[in-house]
């Protein structure tokens, strides 16, 4: 197989961290599917290793979490027998933590919505920052133990749990209930009421949605292999981070928030890629 160019990499990438599925890649650039497959598996695993050494001792005042479904291999409901209760196979949760200040995706893990999979995520958020801050979650109650084995006392920390009206059957199966409500709880330390607040990681989630093939609703474009799946995320939050320009701050989330002082492009990723091929 022939390497691809630096200029036929960057424009794999370009295509796939604007929402294109693999096989529309295909179509745009000319590249064979299992050859892009493998860039994105490369590239991914590139962008996670650098993230996770680069998004350190982070100086975030507040920070909002969330989680988003998606699913791989197949719907819950359609998992073979025998690879029912295996991770992968079914329902997938990406956890999200966001600097509201900055826009910076300062973590996420790709797991199951359940306690020890929060554990995991709250001990990597709090090992990204270098001070004490206010987070704010949902009302998901996995996030109350991992909360208090990851920060402790050493954090303030607020649920705002939102207040759902019964489901009309006029509506499509697709359409969530109306939020009638919300109701902000303080759990540890003293968050200041006014800043207990997931508006912003929750539109976040249809950023996600929106530079993801993976994560459109009712599509053929899902992962079949989590490990794609978190391949995807990371070169999607590679691209957000330090690439991509916010409307509100005018700069990327990573200049924003001190981790970087030059507006990336697309082939300063595909330059990391080639460093460590190097090696």
């Amino acid at each position: 197989m022939n390497k691809l160019s630096r200029e036929d990499r960057v424009r794999v990438v370009a295509s796939l961290v604007e929402g294109n599925s693999i096989r529309s890649t295909v179509r745009m650039t000319g590249v064979a599917k299992n050859t892009i497959v493998k860039l994105l598996e490369e590239i991914g695993s590139v962008c996670a290793e650098y993230q996770d050494k680069t998004l350190r001792n982070l100086k975030c005042k507040q920070i909002q979490c969330d989680e988003i479904w998606s699913f791989c291999y197949a719907k819950q409901k359609n998992v073979p027998e025998d690879k029912k209760g295996q991770f992968g196979f079914g329902d997938v949760w990406t956890w999200t933590a966001l600097d509201p200040e900055s826009k910076l995706i300062v973590s996420w893990y790709v797991g199951l919505r359940n306690a020890e999979h929060g554990k995991v995520f709250m001990n990597d958020l709090a090992s990204r920052l270098s001070n004490r801050v206010q987070l704010t979650s949902d009302g998901l109650h996995a996030y109350l133990e991992a909360v208090d084995e990851a920060f402790g006392s050493n954090i303030d920390y607020a649920m705002l749990i939102k207040i759902y009206g019964a489901e009309n059957p006029r509506e499509s199966r697709y359409s969530p209930p109306q939020c009638i409500g919300a109701r902000r709880q303080s759990l540890v330390g003293k968050p200041a009421r006014q800043n207990i607040s997931t508006s912003l990681v929750e539109r976040q989630n249809l950023t996600m949605r929106m530079g993801m093939r993976r994560f459109t609703r009712l599509t053929n474009g899902f992962s079949k292999k989590v490990q794609n799946l978190e391949y995807a995320v990371a070169l999607h939050f590679m691209y957000y981070n330090f690439c991509r320009i916010h409307q509100t701050t005018r700069i990327t989330p990573a200049m924003a928030a001190g981790v970087t002082t030059k507006l990336w492009n697309i082939e300063d990723i595909i330059k990391l890629l080639e460093n460590k091929e190097l090696y």
